[in-house]
């Protein structure tokens, strides 16, 4: 967060414990990380395909934003 903006987002804790969980979050990490800069709130969509991975990093950003005393 710079200027009360989110200007990165990067989750630094998910399951990775096989390789069903790596192809997931390979694909869908990096877009949750793009829309989340893009929405400047935890107002994201959920990957299709990851939505339990979606629905942990949602909450997980909005934690964040609240942390940070953004909106």
């Amino acid at each position: 967060v710079a200027g009360g903006k989110i200007t990165a987002a990067e989750a630094i804790q998910y399951p990775n414990g096989d390789r069903h969980d790596q192809q997931i979050n390979a694909y869908a990490i990096p877009i949750l990380n793009a829309e989340a800069v893009d929405a400047q709130s935890a107002s994201i969509d959920a990957v299709s395909g990851a939505t339990v991975t979606s629905d942990g990093y949602i909450s997980s950003l909005q934690s964040a934003i609240d942390a940070a005393n953004l909106r």
